[in-house]
């Protein structure tokens, strides 16, 4: 295959491949928080299987002493059904809603709040009094706290604390302690999952930028290989030919510069994030001729570099128009008006002006220098372009900007 000829991708001529898969597979409407979450999730389940075992081996452990084992084991069987579902329930992040969160606390605290009718007053009393979920009911709290985060973790710690309270008839420091832990476990979980999440998140969208930029890479090539090469000959015949052959040639050849730099990444779009600041006074600077005035504040006018090259390669659009529309020797005036929180630039000529729907027709035919060069570079860089011209008025655009 010929360096000029149209590279076959993504099923059409020319057109770009997938992009590359990032590596961390979501699937429809799996998106990264939610698979951290389904993590988080699995790994409860897992808690809540080990505590269950532990709390029914405590209280068979002490059966023979319960002043109702029937309804012991009805609890007991409670918490096995429920933990089996929310083991289920949890695992697809659509249905972790509030209500599910809701009924997983309610259920612990009947089961916490069954204790004395279950166990009697006397096992109640005892320097080892325990509960009939004893730590089951650690796993609501710390599926609120996965789910929600810390704060909504301790509110639900609070919750099944006071039901615990509520049911104790003398108070230990093992009791306050496993109170203090169950608040800080809450806490500490919750603030956890919120920094998993965020750090899935921005991996997440590094990748996908990643992707992004190679797949811009490989464009690059295709470009290169293709429109690029085939300005340079125009340029370079162009200038052989002489006549108007020579003025196509310079056009190819500034049009090839132009296309040069959106492949390398300079375009609008990549203007916020260039974080160091340029004057936009001394990049016009070059543009004062003796027929264009630039004129703006006595001090410096600091924007991002990124978006001080997209002023400027507007202004020059902007005065180019002049010198093929009015006459290369056409005056111009450049303004620049440094309001704080933006900045305006206004481009004023004294010609014929452009007749109403002139602009409206250029772009249904295809061809968009005004409507690209001039408001596309604008709008990209989160401004507006507002054109005042009529018959007989001369052309005036004012470009507003926000800093960022």
């Amino acid at each position: 295959m010929s360096s000029l000829e149209p590279r076959r991708a993504g099923g059409a001529v020319g057109l770009p491949g997938r992009v590359p898969a990032t590596g961390w597979g979501w699937g429809p409407g799996g998106s990264p928080s939610d698979q951290v979450g389904t993590s988080l999730f699995r790994a409860l389940a897992i808690l809540r299987v080990v505590v269950l075992v532990y709390s029914l081996a405590v209280t068979l452990s002490r059966w023979d002493d319960l002043a109702r084992p029937g309804l012991g084991a009805f609890v007991l069987g409670g918490m096995v059904l429920w933990t089996g579902f929310v083991t289920w329930a949890y695992d697809e992040p659509r249905r972790r809603t509030t209500a599910l969160l809701v009924a997983d606390v309610v259920v612990s605290c009947l089961a916490l709040l069954s204790t004395p009718l279950v166990q009697g007053a006397e096992m109640m009393q005892g320097p080892n009094a325990s509960t009939v979920p004893s730590f089951w009911v650690m796993a609501c709290v710390l599926a609120w706290a996965a789910q929600r985060g810390w704060l909504a973790g301790v509110l639900a710690a609070a919750v099944v604390s006071a039901c615990d309270l509520s049911i104790r008839t003398t108070m230990t420091a093992a009791n306050w302690g496993n109170i203090f832990l169950l608040l800080l476990g809450a806490g500490m979980v919750g603030y956890s999952a919120t920094l998993v999440r965020e750090a899935t998140e921005a991996r997440a969208r590094a990748e996908r930028l990643a992707a992004t930029m190679e797949e811009r890479a490989r464009l690059a090539r295709v470009v290169h290989d293709g429109v690029l090469q085939v300005l340079s000959l125009v340029q370079r015949r162009g200038s052989e030919l002489g006549g108007e052959a020579a003025d196509l040639g310079r056009l190819a050849g500034e049009q090839e510069v132009a296309l040069r730099a959106l492949v390398q990444g300079t375009a609008a779009r990549a203007a916020h994030d260039e974080p160091v600041a340029t004057d936009l006074m001394e990049a016009l600077a070059p543009y004062a001729t003796r027929a264009v005035t630039v004129s703006g504040p006595g001090g410096p006018v600091e924007l991002p570099g990124g978006m001080v090259a997209e002023l400027v390669s507007v202004v020059r659009a902007c005065l180019d128009n002049v010198a093929n529309h009015v006459g290369p020797d056409a005056p111009a005036w450049v303004l620049v008006e440094d309001l704080g929180g933006s900045v305006v630039v206004t481009v004023r000529d004294e010609g014929p002006g452009i007749p109403a729907g002139r602009l409206e027709t250029a772009q249904q035919e295809g061809r968009l220098g005004v409507s690209e060069s001039v408001k596309g570079r604008v709008a990209d860089l989160g401004g507006t372009a507002v054109l005042v011209t009529g018959p007989g008025q001369g052309t005036e655009w004012e470009l507003t900007v926000p800093r960022p």
